[in-house]
C-alpha cells in the first residue's frame, strides 16, 4: 500500500467509525515512522466528514460522539512520538478554552497537545467557558497568554465579552496578557472586533504564536 493509499484508508476509517482498524493503521503507521503530524492532518479531515455527515442526516450525535472518542484515542497515540520529535523546552504557560456559547473542542484539544509536546504548561478550562471563569483562573496561574477557541461565528461576540472583561478586572498582570483567538473562521477582521492580539486557523500557528510570545517576554 502506498503512502496515497494509506492516508485515503485512515480517513475513510475514520469516517466510518471503524474503531479497531483506524487505532491498527495508526500504530502502523507511527512504527513505519511516518510524520505524526500527517496523521493528525489526515484524522481531523475525517472529522470533517464525519460533520458532514451529520449535516446530511447520515449520522446522529451519537455517531459524532463516536467520532470524537476514536479521535481523542488517535492523539493518545500520536503525542509521545510527537514530543519525542520536538524541543521541549518553551516552559510557558497558557490558559485555554473554548468561549460560552460553543462547546466544540477538537481543534482545542489539538493546539492542547502540541503545547505540551513543545514544553509549554496548559490549562484547559474546557468548552463553553464564561468569561468570569477565564479572568478568574487568569488570576490564579498567571498565564503568558490566554488562547480563546471558537468554531461557530457566535463565538465572537462571547470572544470580544472575554476579552472586554478580562481588561477591566484592573490587574496589572492581567492588563498585559496577550490573547490569541483560535478557529477554522477566525481572521484579522474577526481579531480586530474581539480586540485579541493574536490570531490562528490552525494548531501549529497558534504554538508558533506562542512560542513568539515567549520570546518576547525573556
Amino acid at each position: 500500500m502506498n503512502a496515497s493509499d494509506k492516508h485515503a484508508r485512515l480517513v475513510r476509517l475514520l469516517a466510518d467509525l471503524e474503531e479497531g482498524a483506524v487505532l491498527a493503521l495508526v500504530r502502523e503507521r507511527l512504527n513505519a515512522g511516518e510524520d505524526p503530524f500527517r496523521l493528525i492532518e489526515d484524522a481531523q479531515l475525517a472529522m470533517r466528514r464525519v460533520g458532514e455527515r451529520y449535516e446530511q442526516h447520515e449520522y446522529y450525535i451519537s455517531s459524532m460522539m463516536m467520532a470524537g472518542e476514536i479521535f481523542r484515542e488517535v492523539m493518545e497515540l500520536v503525542e509521545p512520538v510527537i514530543t519525542q520529535k520536538t524541543n521541549a523546552n518553551a516552559s510557558g504557560h497558557i490558559l485555554l478554552g473554548t468561549v460560552q456559547g460553543d462547546i466544540h473542542d477538537i481543534g482545542k484539544n489539538i493546539f492542547g497537545v502540541l503545547l505540551r509536546c513543545h514544553g509549554f504548561t496548559v490549562t484547559d478550562l474546557g468548552v463553553d467557558v464564561a468569561p468570569a471563569q477565564i479572568a478568574q483562573e487568569a488570576l490564579r496561574v498567571a498565564p503568558d497568554a490566554v488562547a480563546l477557541s471558537g468554531l461557530l461565528t457566535i463565538s465572537y461576540d462571547s470572544m470580544k465579552e472575554t476579552v472586554q472583561q478580562f481588561r477591566k478586572q484592573g490587574e496589572p498582570r492581567l492588563a498585559q496578557t496577550p490573547f490569541i483567538i483560535g478557529g477554522g473562521t477566525v481572521n484579522a477582521m474577526v481579531c480586530a472586533f474581539v480586540g485579541a492580539d493574536y490570531w490562528a486557523i490552525d494548531a501549529m500557528m497558534g504554538v508558533q504564536l506562542c512560542k513568539q510570545i515567549l520570546a518576547q517576554r525573556q
